[in-house]
């Protein structure tokens, strides 16, 4: 098999299990990252409160933190996995450790923010609405866009998500000819 080939391949593959994992709503990230959310935010909480844990909800002196699909963040996993596969040329076993990087990554600042968020709102302070929407909409952004750039340079990322694959494509295609 000649490298054009292999490369096509490549694409095709990469490309599939994205829609593959995507097909049933993230499903396979939720099942992964639910209880490796959940326990470490329950432990950090039981070293300075009296806790409970039932199923997704954490009680602290009756006051309820429920960690909901979106405080797990699949689809920020997802969007981690978009940009590791979506970038050519790059050999299986780096793959693998920059998903890991990444994923690993995300998942320490989200438990960080969740403990942080439990505390701002276990506090009774007034401030609490508004660090959680803050934290939602613009820093799970942050946070996804900081793991990214920080992967690019440990890991020497050359090649841009997806452009660079679509210049491959039409490169080879007949649209150019």
């Amino acid at each position: 098999m000649n490298k054009i080939s292999r490369q096509f391949i490549d694409i095709f593959i990469r490309y599939l299990i994205l829609i593959i994992i995507a097909l049933p709503n993230f499903w396979i990230f939720y099942l992964i990252f639910t209880p490796l959310t959940l326990y470490p935010v329950y432990f950090l909480l039981s070293l300075f409160f009296d806790t409970s844990l039932m199923q997704n909800i954490i009680l602290i002196n009756n006051l309820p933190i429920e960690l909901i699909p979106a405080c797990i963040a699949g689809a920020a996993y997802y969007l981690l996995l978009i940009l590791n596969l979506s970038v050519p040329k790059i050999k299986i076993k780096k793959r693998i450790k920059m998903i890991l990087f990444s994923f690993i990554s995300l998942l320490i600042l989200n438990i960080l923010r969740i403990f942080l968020l439990s505390l701002v709102f276990l506090s009774g302070n007034s401030f609490f609405n508004i660090a959680h929407k803050l934290f939602w909409y613009l820093g799970s952004t942050l946070f996804v866009v900081g793991v990214w750039f920080l992967e690019v340079k440990i890991f020497k990322i050359k090649e841009i998500p997806v452009y660079s694959d679509f210049k491959f494509l039409y490169k080879k295609s007949i649209l150019k000819k």
